[in-house]
């Protein structure tokens, strides 16, 4: 009598990780078509305000966080495809005493903008806005021609030239009321003993929230030589000296 083994089946890893995974999909499948899931986005949102009259001191929040619910497809495809694509307009119409976003305007607002889901409440945490008027202020730039070093003998024999002489600033009204009167620009060459033209960076206060129309000039004058001593003050007569012109630094 012979005895047959019955051989044991081979197992098929791929297929287990296969059947699982279609379980997983129906399963996910079949939860999203339920009702009632509550989860929390981050909306986009866009201000509107007028931008030729105020600034906002503080940055502007990109994003709410809004608490929905509503059915699963809905939720999936308001997480991804229109809470990316189009922001929620808020308009402040008096920036100067608005201090906040309007969260029952703001949640109104959303409900119109998104139908298909409910909207619970809007979180606070970054809801406060700040703004100023916007304001321009224009500064003369002078030239610290006392402090200009010239070598022995040399002196500035033309107008100083300066190309802007005025530099305009815009932001906010605040923060202009510090700016000082004149931008005061030094000569850094030593022992001067040629023209000079050069393009000079200007110190000027810098703040993210401040937009000045340039930060540098251009300065630009003649040295000469002179060649008899300057006349004493408490002389009667006052010849001019007599100069001769120094070559291009």
């Amino acid at each position: 009598m012979s005895l047959t083994t019955a051989q044991s089946r081979p197992f098929h890893a791929p297929t287990l990780v296969w059947c699982l995974l279609v379980a997983a999909v129906i399963w996910v499948l079949k939860s999203l078509n339920k009702d009632n899931y509550t989860v929390t986005v981050q909306y986009p949102i866009q201000f509107f305000y007028d931008r030729t009259a105020y600034v906002p001191t503080s940055p502007l929040p990109k994003t709410v966080t809004v608490s929905v619910t509503g059915n699963g497809w809905n939720l999936l495809r308001k997480t991804w495809l229109p809470f990316r694509s189009k922001p929620i307009i808020y308009r402040v119409e008096s920036p100067l005493r608005t201090k906040a976003i309007n969260t029952a305007s703001l949640a109104a607002s959303l409900t119109d903008h998104a139908k298909d889901v409910r909207i619970n409440f809007i979180s606070g945490d970054t809801l406060a806005l700040n703004f100023d008027r916007l304001s321009v202020l224009e500064v003369p730039v002078v030239i610290d021609s006392a402090g200009i070093d010239l070598a022995d003998r040399m002196v500035v024999a033309s107008l100083i030239n300066v190309s802007p002489r005025i530099i305009r600033f815009e932001g906010p009204a605040r923060l202009l009321r510090g700016m000082p009167d004149t931008l005061k620009v030094a000569i850094p060459a030593r022992r001067l003993s040629g023209n000079f033209d050069e393009e000079l960076l200007l110190n000027i206060p810098r703040h993210p929230l401040i937009q000045a129309s340039a930060d540098r000039v251009m300065v630009s004058f003649e040295v000469a030589e002179l060649l008899q001593p300057l006349p004493d003050p408490k002389a009667a007569t006052k010849p001019l000296p007599t100069v001769k012109a120094a070559s291009k630094k």
